[in-house]
């Protein structure tokens, strides 16, 4: 199952690794040990939460106006 990972620099160091479609979020030093965090968080996740994969996710962005 092809699930989607956002990775983010974590504010006190590492990385902090979000899977949207099971909300499952993990943190590491590295990009690669926060992803095998998240891999293993969301698996033990899914043996408790059987999904269903209904398609794939879409990643974009958008734009918001700032206010200064």
């Amino acid at each position: 199952m092809e699930l989607s990972a956002i990775v983010t620099p974590a504010t006190e160091g590492g990385y902090v690794a979000f899977n949207p479609e099971t909300g499952t979020t993990t943190q590491g030093k590295t990009i690669e040990e926060s992803l095998a965090n998240l891999q293993e968080a969301t698996e033990l996740y899914l043996k408790e939460f059987p999904m269903i994969q209904s398609g794939r996710s879409l990643l974009t962005t958008f734009q918001v106006a700032t206010h200064v």
